[in-house]
């Protein structure tokens, strides 16, 4: 047999035959393992089956994707089994519409696209999932092992490009490595910290046996020694591939690893808080992941009684109208609470780095990844006690360590007093007219009296969105979906389709700025085939007011802000949605309640709202 290997290395050391050298003989040729396996020639199956299996197995209801013929094996037999495939008009919305039902799920959401620029669309996608800390599987098509590097369709290092993106990647490398390589993705996109994985399924591991070895270059009959020689070269590298492949297997899901505080560090906590005069918590993202309920982290946070700041996809988590949470002037109190609990939050740009947390407040940081869990910590704050652990069950066990504590109810009634006196600062210039159009404070008033309790809001935009993070109260916990701390421009579109399917019955708002709506416009022919009806309200003002806010007082030039104020509603209305048109002289609320009609209805619909400007986030920043 050696003599045998050492000829056929020499017969490929001096010939290009298919540009196929010493080094790939040596890592295709596998024979002794092929032995130990079945090669079922004659089988029909394809191991786009296999991965639908296990996804099914992990109770996956939508696989989100754009057309390829890559992955087709798998989005066919998905669909097959139940699965529902939703096809966007762009990459990116598939994989921003997995984020989503990620979120609101608390499974994993799965986007599926084709090889090179079908992955490269969904970048920006894939790293606001992993900034945001969602659990989505980003499967990938590729061109065959053989053929990799030698000019196929569509052939690019794809994993160069995703492993800074994803806490775990692979390739496939034969049908019998599908099963145990999907279920590790889902188990790693759910353990520890959550985020982005991606699985590479080169071609030929997800078509039938037959149809690769057709394609590879195979050819029956063959008379010359040298066809023979690439018959049975391609033929071992083609038994190796489907070697084992319909063993059986399991497919049940592996455990997801989570990190938990210990009851010594929940007890010191206790300690902390129960002589606190005046705490205050920060609430961000990861106090919505499993495996605690988010019903059952509201009940921990009223038994508690410490007054909340919600950021994230905590924001709703109490309610509209829970008197421990507080919206206002959240610097203030910061730099007067004594103990500051940051449950999820981190401090980054958002919390000035941590220079907006009191000097001589202690602080307890609570989180699942240790890099976020220390964030400056070397510069602007230190913690008191840092507990690398689930957010949500941490609070819940201080909760119940807390049990008879009851925080000053002068501090509560001084956050609450601050909060109202906001408030009613905020009602009254609602009310101010502008130059020109409506006041965005003003129709976000309207519509805050409007929506109903089942409303999910969907945040994509700058200056306007912005504004409605001030009046627009989230209905309840789940119920707000924003790019995060990326700040992508763009998800609108996808996360607005992926949270319909996770809550059909309820009335999704998108709220756009007119820039960010160029994004995603064309996701309105998505809602109509797909029968997944939101409603988009557009606050058009002709421009990118978020950066003009900066750039025109700074450098006295708007170049690259100015838009027109577009006919949105009717753009739409050539996708299949409704288009409502809001002036100067138009009641906002018939004109929204139109819209709540035509929804009901089975409608998406797009309100174009023509508005002003208003000094309420005067010397805002874009940076």
């Amino acid at each position: 047999m050696s003599e045998y290997l050492l000829e056929l290395v020499a017969i490929f050391s001096t010939t290009t035959l298919l540009g196929l050298g010493v080094a790939a003989l040596l890592r295709i040729f596998n024979l002794p393992f092929i032995w130990m396996h079945q090669v079922a020639k004659d089988s029909k199956r394809h191991g786009g089956e296999l991965v639908a299996e296990v996804l099914k197995s992990h109770g996956v209801r939508h696989i989100f994707t754009l057309p390829g013929g890559h992955i087709s094996p798998i989005v066919v037999a998905a669909e097959k089994l139940g699965i529902q495939i939703v096809d966007t008009r762009h990459e990116a919305a598939a994989a921003f519409a997995a984020d989503a039902v990620a979120r609101m799920s608390g499974t994993v959401g799965v986007v599926a696209v084709t090889a090179g620029p079908g992955l490269t669309n969904t970048v920006t996608a894939i790293k606001n999932a992993q900034m945001a800390q969602s659990p989505v599987l980003l499967i990938g098509g590729a061109a065959a092992s053989i053929l990799k590097g030698r000019g196929a369709l569509q052939d690019i290092d794809q994993m160069s490009l995703f492993k800074p993106l994803c806490k775990f990647c692979a390739t496939v490398t034969s049908v019998r490595n599908i099963v145990p390589t999907v279920l590790r993705a889902l188990q790693e996109a759910q353990s520890g910290t959550p985020g982005p994985v991606f699985i590479e399924f080169p071609i030929d591991v997800l078509y039938p046996y037959h149809t690769v070895a057709k394609e590879i270059g195979v050819k029956a009959g063959a008379k010359s020694f040298m066809q023979k020689i690439v018959n049975w070269y391609l033929g071992n590298y083609l038994d190796n591939l489907f070697a084992g492949a319909w063993d059986p297997q399991d497919a049940k899901p592996l455990k997801v690893n989570i990190p938990f505080a210990s009851p010594d560090t929940v007890s010191q906590c206790v300690e902390v808080v129960s002589q606190s005069k005046k705490p205050v918590i920060l609430l961000g993202s990861q106090a919505t992941l499993p495996p605690t309920p988010v019903e059952d982290l509201r009940r921990s946070l009223e038994s508690l009684g410490v007054p909340c700041f919600l950021g994230g996809m905590a924001r709703g988590l109490l309610g509209r109208n829970s008197s421990i949470q507080m919206r206002q002037r959240r610097r203030d109190a910061l730099s007067e609470a004594d103990v500051i609990i940051l449950a999820g939050s981190v401090c980054d740009f958002r919390l000035s780095y941590g220079r907006v947390l009191g000097r001589q407040a202690k602080v307890i940081a609570v989180n699942r990844n240790k890099d976020q869990l220390y964030k400056n910590s070397d510069m602007f704050w230190k913690p008191s006690v840092a507990v690398l652990g689930d957010v949500g069950t941490f609070l819940r066990d201080l909760s119940a360590g807390l049990a008879g504590y009851q925080c000053d109810s002068e501090w509560l009634a001084t956050l609450r007093d601050r909060d109202e006196t906001k408030e009613m600062a905020n009602m009254k210039m609602a009310k101010e007219p502008t130059e020109v159009h409506l006041n965005p404070m003003k129709v976000f008033s309207e519509l805050e009296e409007l929506l109903p309790s089942n409303t999910i809001l969907v945040a994509d935009g700058g200056d306007f969105v912005a504004t409605a993070a001030y009046i627009l109260r989230p209905r309840g916990p789940l119920t707000w979906l924003d790019p995060g701390a990326f700040g992508t421009l763009g998800v609108g579109g996808g996360f607005a389709l992926g949270a319909k399917l996770c809550r059909p019955d309820s009335e999704i708002w998108i709220i756009y700025g007119d820039g960010s709506f160029g994004y995603s416009l064309s996701e309105i022919d998505t809602y109509t085939r797909h029968k997944t009806p939101v409603i988009a309200l557009v606050g058009n003002d002709a421009g990118w007011t978020q950066i003009a806010r900066e750039q025109v007082p700074m450098f006295g030039s708007s170049v690259g802000c100015d838009l027109v104020h577009c006919d949105y509603h009717k753009a739409a209305e050539g996708l299949g949605a409704k288009g409502i048109l809001i002036g100067r002289n138009d009641d906002i609320t018939s004109k929204i309640k139109e819209a709540q009609k035509l929804h009901a209805e089975g409608h998406s619909v797009v309100i174009n709202v023509l508005i002003g400007s208003t000094k309420f986030r005067e010397g805002s920043i874009s940076v």
